[in-house]
């Protein structure tokens, strides 16, 4: 029987549960424990998923058995926790972003080197069968060579819905550090790296008043761009464009992403889910075709970034949903509010490779 790689989850809250509920099933992987600030969540959880052990941060990261520490903490505490499960000898998977700031992500970066560990770090929607059913077309010339792309992606704000949504309107929050490792992710995996970004960011509404409950009339006061528009100049040659905004209800029929090309153009589904639908319209037709999809993990497949790293350590390859993609789009949404606040183009520093597509017809669960 093949090795299992044990796994720690790191954080108890809402979003949790899918890792849970994926990770346990996938023949590679144990889900050995799970810890959080309030141990008896962790123990709540525990029970819910037959997980063996729940107890404190602490005592998990000191386990010798984890070999993955999966990382759901809120984004203020990622690079707390990434570096001390780094040091700790384990692998980590952290939720996005990899780090609030450049010098947090560059720091995980240089402690996995030391350590000789992998990072890895949703979003992982793009191995999903959607998105890789793009890269597919585009890598078999269906739009020719790509000469542009747009990503939209409007909203009224959380304080709408959200129970607690003080967090996204504070410094580290906002539309493009909430949403745009979405979307920056997948036009990356199906365009490459990025060259330099410039834009412009504003605090449409100073203030925010909380209309959902339990906080139902409180007053946020907005620390953070709440609309960003963005160029993307990518090092294939293409260009994008890119708004994220939580300060307008939305537009009628906005793709969430296109990419243009000399053949043809590709209507991409919502980055924040793993399948479809996938719609072409080629030069020679003036009708949009929908496309079945080439790959499977078209459900919400979160963890499936975790079951890649696993197959990397095992394998002695690179993962996809790795930390230098994660650091990258981390780099890119600060250069698009740099760029607006110094009235100039911020050229990137780091660049990753393009991550490597996902193969045909996989059984689930099993990667290489």
């Amino acid at each position: 029987m093949e090795k299992k790689l044990k796994v720690g989850i790191v954080g108890c809250g809402k979003i949790s549960g899918i890792y849970f509920e994926n990770c346990r099933t996938y023949p590679v992987l144990e889900v050995a424990a799970c810890a959080d600030l309030n141990v008896s969540r962790a123990q709540a959880s525990a029970e819910q998923y037959g997980v063996p052990k729940a107890y404190s941060v602490s005592e998990l990261l000191a386990d010798p058995e984890i070999d993955i520490v999966i990382n759901l903490t809120i984004p203020a505490a990622h690079a707390e926790v990434c570096l001390a499960a780094l040091e700790a000898g384990k692998h980590v998977y952290v939720e996005k972003p990899l780090a609030v700031t450049r010098e947090e992500g560059k720091a995980i970066l240089a402690k996995a080197q030391e350590k000789g560990r992998l990072v890895g770090s949703a979003p992982d929607t793009f191995l999903g069968g959607g998105i890789q059913t793009c890269i597919k077309l585009i890598d078999d010339g269906w739009i020719g060579t790509p000469v542009a792309a747009s990503a939209f992606m409007i909203g009224r704000g959380h304080e709408h819905w959200h129970p607690d949504p003080e967090f996204y309107y504070a410094k580290g929050g906002g539309p493009m550090f909430d949403m745009g490792p979405y979307y920056l992710t997948a036009l990356v995996a199906m365009l490459g790296p990025i060259r330099r970004v410039t834009g412009s960011a504003k605090i449409s509404y100073p203030e925010r008043t909380i209309l959902s409950q339990p906080k139902f009339g409180q007053v946020i006061p907005v620390e953070t761009p709440t609309h960003v528009a963005g160029v993307i100049d990518f090092h294939g040659g293409a260009i994008g464009t890119i708004i994220t905004s939580f300060d307008a209800f939305g537009g009628a029929d906005v793709p969430r992403i296109e990419i243009y090309g000399s053949q043809g153009t590709l209507s991409v589904p919502d980055p924040n889910t793993f399948g479809g639908p996938v719609r072409l319209r080629r030069y020679d037709s003036k009708e949009w075709a929908e496309i079945p999809l080439t790959h499977g993990y078209t459900e919400n497949s979160r963890g499936l970034g975790v079951l890649d790293l696993a197959y990397a350590v095992k394998n002695g390859r690179a993962n996809r949903a790795g930390g230098e993609l994660a650091y990258h789009v981390l780099e890119a949404m600060h250069g698009f509010h740099d760029a607006s606040e110094e009235g100039r183009h911020y050229v990137m520093e780091s660049s990753c490779e393009r991550p490597a597509p996902m193969p045909l017809d996989l059984v689930k669960g099993v990667l290489d």
